[in-house]
């Protein structure tokens, strides 16, 4: 997988890192050359997010241009995993 910038590059986005993001090993802005790359591994790392991290929030992906974008959907509980969920 190719991280290099350039022409026609497909970028996964985290729209908030909220902790567990944060102490994860996943990483935020990674661009792959084809969009069904791109595609699989967001999809791969929402799963990552939804089964290993704390439970509190839930996460999406959505297609926006040339990126795919990693959002969470509505909050799961009242609390927060801490470090900047930002909607609580």
């Amino acid at each position: 997988m190719s991280k290099t910038k350039g022409k026609n590059m497909f970028k996964i986005e985290v729209e908030k890192e909220c902790g567990c993001f944060k102490k994860s090993s996943l990483e935020n802005g990674i661009e792959l050359e084809s969009k069904d790359a791109a595609l699989l591994k967001s999809l791969e790392m929402r799963d990552i997010m939804n089964d290993d991290f704390c439970g509190k929030h839930s996460f999406k992906v959505q297609e926006v241009e040339n990126k795919f974008v990693i959002a969470m959907t509505e909050s799961t509980s009242n609390g927060c995993c801490g470090g900047g969920c930002g909607s609580h």
